[in-house]
């Protein structure tokens, strides 16, 4: 009997362990929406890191087991949508935006509204042409920014004044601006790193993670805000090289 190449997996399959991943983090987005409405906002901004934990994971292991499908990116979109969108929309509104009225809701639906705009352009973006950097600020990272401000000011401040209100206020009008925006942001999904350098990464990485840990609702907003602003100084390095005049080639003098 002649042998045959098994057939691929249909794209709406469903695979188990990845989606229940992605309903983690959806989970996790709603409890912080929860707690928002509960006043724990501290709480509230860590279920939304714990999100995008989650979040990072269910696409890794989705990518080493093979059981990547539509269905599961449908399904990661919209959860991130509720997780990225929703929640650091609502934290931002109840612990420092309704003292400005009809202005404070609009600047949290302008939020998710950038959310759901950025989510649809990664979408199609994937399809038609992916990418290994990321074009606009990706919303799990817009979502850990306002996250970690909450968690710095709560940690550092004890009691949020109206100089830390105004700043996430500008805070929320810059990070909708960054997730549509056309700035690239480096992805850390396809590092292609060379053998010999792979132990020094692993003993970076574990000295990083001891920092992180040393002080996180201080470090984590410091590593947040690096990143945020990686992208405009990407742009602004590209657009100097850009405008830098190319060297003219003369030709060798005449004998």
């Amino acid at each position: 009997m002649e042998n045959t190449a098994p057939a691929a997996p249909p794209p709406n399959r469903f695979y188990v362990v990845p989606c229940m991943l992605t309903i983690c983090s959806l989970f996790s987005g709603f409890y912080s929406i929860v707690s928002s409405f509960n006043g724990h906002f501290f709480a509230a901004a860590v279920a939304i890191l714990v999100a995008a934990v989650f979040d990072g994971l269910d696409g890794r292991v989705a990518r080493m087991t093979h059981s990547t499908s539509t269905f599961g990116m449908e399904l990661d979109s919209l959860c991130d949508m509720v997780a990225f969108g929703v929640a650091p929309g609502v934290l931002a509104y109840l612990w420092a935006l309704t003292p400005y009225g009809r202005y404070g809701w609009l600047a949290a639906f302008l939020y998710v509204a950038a959310t759901a705009l950025r989510l649809a352009r990664f979408n199609s973006q994937t399809v038609a042409s992916p990418s290994h950097d990321f074009t606009g600020l990706p919303c799990p990272a817009a979502a850990g920014m306002i996250a970690t401000a909450v968690m710095f000011s709560t940690h550092v401040f004890k009691t949020a004044s109206t100089v830390q209100h105004v700043a996430l206020l500008l805070m929320v009008y810059l990070l909708s601006y960054l997730m549509i925006s056309t700035h690239r942001y480096l992805s850390f999904k396809h590092m292609d790193i060379p053998k010999e350098k792979r132990f020094q990464l692993i003993v970076g990485l574990i000295l990083l993670l001891i920092l992180l840990a040393s002080e996180p609702p201080i470090t984590l907003f410091l590593a947040s805000a690096l990143y945020i602003l990686s992208g405009p100084v990407l742009a602004v390095k590209e657009r100097v090289r850009r405008k830098r005049p190319k060297p003219v080639k003369q030709d060798p003098p005449l004998e």
